[in-house]
């Protein structure tokens, strides 16, 4: 073991037993669903698989639990994913660097709390050295972060407002081009600091979003809008990747559009100020929150990403 990597391993070893010594946490108690099942019919992509960092936060080995449950569940499904402390961010990224030197693959980094700040300042490294982080995914930030480096093509961080020892809103940082979608959860007194990263919904999403990477092109179509939502109380958390716009046509209402696009109103009431209390003008511009599609251009290129109509 290398001596920077065996240094962060007891300092959170330590910060582990104090915690256990003060009965903080018991994590099985606050995880019900930690055990997540393998997910069924997993597809892996042909061509370099996405490699996947992950960061746990402070005292990391009881606190951020969820980010092995997780690693675990990558792994099972045929991606290579590391778990790591966040006081060695910048061990994690120089060797990031120099495997992507030697084999470039899909780069993708996952954070909680003081991890989550550091799976952005990571990318941020990856960035100062010309290499593009395909995803960045955080958990409640802790507010030390910093904003989203412009070679991320796709960002979601999932927080909440009130929370004390997270509760970071991400903002895109100068440059940043990519997708942007931002979750506030602070409506859902279900869920805190120490068990939004544990969520069985944010695992099977993020998941899906690591397989879909080598088809699912973050660039082509019309420029993505970012999104960000206070998560009503009563709503299921879907993650979707940005916004794209589209014009309304004659006879559209909100509830036809939401139907449309397979979204909720509620989101396109938080994504167009005003747009329930007026009729909708034929040719509004409105942004509707998507998922990125697969390509299926014959030549492989990028098709519109815009959101798929039925």
């Amino acid at each position: 073991m290398k001596p920077a990597h065996a240094a962060a391993s007891l300092i959170a070893a330590l910060f582990s037993g104090f915690a256990i010594l003060f009965g903080a946490f018991d994590p099985a108690a606050a995880d019900p669903a930690a055990a997540v099942a393998p997910l069924a019919d997993a597809q892996i992509p042909a061509g370099p698989r996405p490699r996947v960092y992950l960061f746990r936060g402070f005292a990391g080995i009881v606190f951020s639990r969820g980010m092995d449950a997780l690693a675990e569940r990558i792994e099972q499904a045929g991606f290579p994913a590391t778990v790591n402390e966040a006081v060695i961010c910048p061990v994690i990224a120089k060797d990031a660097i120099s495997d992507y030197r030697a084999n470039p693959a899909p780069i993708v980094a996952v954070g909680h709390s003081v991890g989550a700040a550091c799976a952005i300042a990571f990318a941020g490294m990856l960035g100062d050295e010309n290499i593009p982080v395909s995803l960045v995914v955080t958990t409640d930030p802790n507010r030390i972060a910093g904003d989203v480096p412009k070679n991320v093509e796709r960002y979601i961080n999932i927080f909440q407002s009130t929370s004390v020892l997270g509760g970071r809103d991400v903002k895109p940082g100068k440059g940043f081009a990519g997708h942007y979608a931002s979750y506030d959860l602070k409506e859902h007194q279900d869920i805190s600091h120490l068990n939004i990263e544990k969520m069985t919904t944010i695992h099977e999403q993020v998941l899906s979003k690591i397989q879909g990477l080598a088809t699912t092109p973050a660039k082509g179509g019309s420029d993505p809008a970012p999104i960000r939502f206070v998560v009503p109380a009563d709503a299921d958390l879907e993650l979707w990747d940005s916004g794209a716009a589209v014009k309304t046509r004659r006879g559209d209402t909100l509830e036809t559009i939401a139907a449309q696009y397979h979204v909720p109103p509620w989101s396109l009431i938080q994504l167009n100020p005003d747009a329930d209390k007026a009729p909708l003008a034929v040719g509004r511009r409105l942004i509707v929150p998507q998922h990125l599609m697969p390509a299926t251009a014959g030549d492989g290129t990028a098709v519109s990403q815009a959101p798929e109509k039925h």
